[in-house]
């Protein structure tokens, strides 16, 4: 299989899993009441999930690194936390489709302006008029699935 095919296939994977963990964390915090407690479970379960896959791959020599390198990366931590803890607490109130739907527009934006200014040392690529009419068409498509 090629390695394209492979990345594409992982990611579809990635992409079908944050509509399902939005559901099963805005059910777990729903049903506790308790929307933050369960956002610290879904941290805990994938903490343990990661050293898991760590150990089985590389082990924890990359701690080392880790002093070095610029403060503003780790921002990232963050932003996921900000991301689980914003559809457990939102989703039950405003629907799961309704939530991804804006979480999808926002990582398009995203997306496009990272690629186009290269931020964070991603390989830039322009926002062609092509590329324009590809994210106004995947806008529409999602705004169309979530009218239906």
């Amino acid at each position: 299989m090629p390695e394209t095919v492979r990345y594409a296939l992982i990611m579809l994977a990635a992409g079908i899993g944050i509509p399902v963990l939005a559901a099963l964390n805005a059910q777990l915090g729903a049903r506790i009441g308790s929307p933050t407690v369960a956002a610290v479970v879904l941290f805990c379960v994938a903490l343990l999930g990661a050293i898991v896959v760590m150990v089985a791959t590389q082990g924890p020599a990359g701690f080392s690194a880790l002093t070095t390198q610029p403060k503003h990366l780790f921002l990232a931590g963050l932003l996921v936390c900000f991301y689980v803890l914003s559809v457990t607490i939102v989703a039950p109130r405003f629907g799961v489709g309704n939530a991804v739907f804006f979480v999808l527009m926002g990582q398009m934006i995203s997306a496009a302006l990272i690629d186009q200014f290269g931020l964070f040392g991603a390989i830039v690529r322009p926002l062609t008029v092509m590329r324009a009419s590809g994210l106004g068409v995947m806008a529409l498509g999602l705004f169309l699935i979530q009218r239906a």
